[in-house]
C-alpha cells in the first residue's frame, strides 16, 4: 500500500496530465481513474458525510440525545449545574443544558449551503491531499474552509434561539436562583459564544466520523465512483 502510495504522489506532482493517467491505470483497482473521477468521488464523499451526518444534528434531539456531541455546561458552570442539583432542582438544571442544544440543532441548519459551496470549490489537488492524507483530511479539509462563515452564521442563529425557545429566561431564572445561594461566587455567563463553538465541534465531529467509516469499511462505499476512488488509498 505505501508504495502504490508514494508512486501516486509522485506522480501527481511530477508529471502532467497524461502521464498521471498513465500511472494511475497501472494502480491495482485504479480503474483508469481520470482527475475529474478522482476528485467526483471525494466530493461525493464529503457530500455523503454532510447528509448522513449533519442532518441528523438538525433534528430534534440531534445534539440532545447523542452523547458524541451533546453540549453541556462550560467548566466554569459546573457549579451552577451541580448546585441546583443538590437543592433538588435537577430539572430546572436539566432545561438549561437542553436549551443549550436545541440552540445548536436549530444553527445547524444553515450549515449545509457552506459545506456545499467548499465541495464545488475543491480542486484536484485538495482531491489528492484528502485522498492521500490521514484518516480525517477530508474533515481537516472542511474545517479550514468553513469554520470562520460556519461560525459567522451560527453566532446570531444560536443567540436568535436563546430567545425563540425561552433560553433566556431559563438562564435568567436558573443563575438567579444559584447567585441567591448563600457563599458561593456569583455568576453572569453569556453562552453564545461557548455553544457557537461547541456546535461547531460538534458538526466535524460527526463529519469525521461518516469519512473513517468510508475509508475503513468499503461496506459504506455506496456508489461505483466512491468504490474505485477509495480502492487507491486501500
Amino acid at each position: 500500500m505505501i508504495k502504490r502510495i508514494l508512486v501516486l504522489v509522485i506522480a501527481i506532482q511530477f508529471v502532467g496530465c497524461a502521464e498521471l493517467q498513465n500511472v494511475i491505470k497501472q494502480l491495482p483497482n485504479g480503474g483508469g481513474l481520470t482527475q475529474e473521477q478522482i476528485g467526483n468521488g471525494l466530493k461525493e464523499a464529503l457530500d455523503k458525510g454532510i447528509e448522513n451526518q449533519v442532518s441528523k444534528l438538525t433534528s430534534q434531539d440531534g445534539f440532545y440525545k447523542n452523547d458524541l456531541v451533546k453540549i453541556l455546561l462550560p467548566e466554569e458552570l459546573q457549579a451552577v449545574d451541580n448546585g441546583l442539583r443538590k437543592l433538588g432542582l435537577g430539572n430546572l438544571a436539566d432545561e438549561g443544558i437542553k436549551v443549550l442544544n436545541r440552540a445548536a440543532e436549530d444553527a445547524v441548519k444553515t450549515a449545509t449551503p457552506i459545506f456545499v459551496n467548499a465541495v464545488k470549490e475543491m480542486t484536484f489537488d485538495d482531491a489528492k491531499n484528502i485522498l492521500l492524507g490521514e484518516q480525517n483530511a477530508a474533515t481537516s479539509y472542511l474545517q479550514t474552509k468553513t469554520s470562520e462563515s460556519l461560525y459567522s452564521s451560527f453566532s446570531p442563529v444560536i443567540n436568535d434561539s436563546f430567545s425563540k425557545v425561552g433560553a433566556d429566561k431559563v438562564w435568567a431564572n436558573l443563575i438567579t436562583k444559584y447567585n441567591s445561594i448563600p457563599f458561593v461566587n456569583k455568576v453572569d455567563p453569556d453562552l453564545t459564544g461557548y455553544v457557537t463553538n461547541q456546535a461547531l465541534k460538534g458538526v466535524f465531529t460527526m463529519i469525521e466520523i461518516e469519512e473513517k467509516g468510508i475509508r475503513e469499511q468499503a461496506g459504506l462505499r455506496t456508489s461505483a465512483l466512491l468504490k474505485q476512488v477509495f480502492a487507491l488509498q486501500d
